[in-house]
């Protein structure tokens, strides 16, 4: 193992049993094995994702103790055995997808991100709360050079999850897109489909969100708290929206998303509320809607949101906090208080 002088032990914050409050101690530092460098953290976005992990939320759980964090930015300090294409000193990131097997069908046909062995950060490997963790060199992000690392963290789930789901709704330029959802996720998915060329309609319930999104270029906002977002987008529109981006985490807007969709369009479902959602079977056929999962993206995927953040098109609005935060941040998020994204500052 190529390595500096690295602590025994550093601090990170510990999902010990299902629930909302993570434990802030000190665990021991991990050794890379193969194919795995060890990361210093320079900061680390904090997702819904992870409130989920932590809560125990969806039917296939992680399995406590463990560390939470997939949007973590930091520089290599120690390399496994082997040869890697990241060396000390890079500066690198860890994601939802840490690797996959790399030879299944899924694999090789560019769905890695279906994988049926694949390990996932924060949930079934230790993520980015904390000051160090282990990265998978093959699949880690590469950060472009001149990133700010607390704005660059969100791209790594936020950005690349509603890039790939944006691609996903097959909306052309000029044609008018919905992102359903104006939180972490949803304000990154306004600019991306801006500077993909599409005519951006933003939906959610909270005034200072539907803001946020006229801010970042969305010409169109409907409070779906006052009125009927299908109605409202296709008044606007003239029959509705070739494409539906769902973000937010409330089963009531997957609902919704199909009185938005125009006749041939297509929804894309990125937020993942549990519980479930009716689907009307007779407007669902009568309008000849498709409706897809989409779940984060790969590797390649991710080197095009991230070209999209170095080329300046994509600057995700961040709030910094510190790790001892992260348990009043899970707070603000399951109350809707957060505009854009909160990010640890290392």
């Amino acid at each position: 193992m190529t390595t500096i002088d690295l602590p025994d032990r550093f601090t990170g914050a510990v999902v010990e049993e299902f629930g909302p409050e993570l434990t802030i101690k000190e665990v021991d530092l991990p050794e890379p094995g193969p194919n795995q460098a060890l990361v210093k953290l320079l900061a680390s976005g904090i997702c819904h994702t992870d409130l989920h992990a932590a809560e125990g939320d969806w039917p296939v759980k992680p399995e406590p103790p463990f560390i939470p964090g997939h949007e973590g930015v930091g520089e290599v300090v120690a390399l496994g055995p082997g040869e890697h294409e990241v060396g000390i000193g890079d500066l690198v990131g860890n994601v939802w997808l840490w690797s996959a097997c790399g030879t299944c069908e899924f694999c090789r046909t560019g769905w890695e991100t279906l994988c049926n062995e694949a390990e996932y950060g924060g949930y079934t490997v230790d993520g980015s709360f904390g000051q160090y963790m282990l990265v998978d060199t093959r699949y880690c992000a590469r950060i472009p050079e001149g990133s700010d690392p607390l704005e660059v963290a969100p791209i790594l789930c936020a950005g690349v999850t509603v890039y790939k789901g944006l691609r996903m709704t097959e909306t052309r330029p000029g044609q008018f897109v919905v992102i359903s959802g104006v939180g972490g996720l949803g304000h990154i998915a306004v600019q991306y489909a801006v500077a993909m060329g599409m005519r951006v309609i933003a939906v959610d319930v909270a005034e200072d969100k539907l803001s946020l999104a006229k801010k970042h270029g969305a010409e169109f906002t409907v409070n779906a708290r006052d009125e009927d977002p299908a109605a409202a987008v296709e008044a606007y529109t003239k029959g509705g929206a070739h494409g539906v981006l769902v973000t937010a985490v409330h089963p009531q807007a997957f609902a919704q998303a199909i009185g938005m969709a125009r006749k041939g369009g297509t929804i894309v479902f990125n937020g993942l509320p549990p519980g479930e959602f009716p689907a009307p079977i007779f407007e669902i056929v009568f309008k000849a809607l498709t409706i897809r999962g989409s779940l984060v993206g790969t590797r390649q995927d991710l080197e095009e949101a991230l070209d999209f953040y170095a080329r300046g098109k994509i600057h995700p609005t961040v709030h910094e906090c510190k790790l001892d935060d992260v348990n009043s941040v899970f707070e603000d998020m399951k109350q809707g208080k957060i505009d854009g994204r909160m990010a640890i500052r290392y």
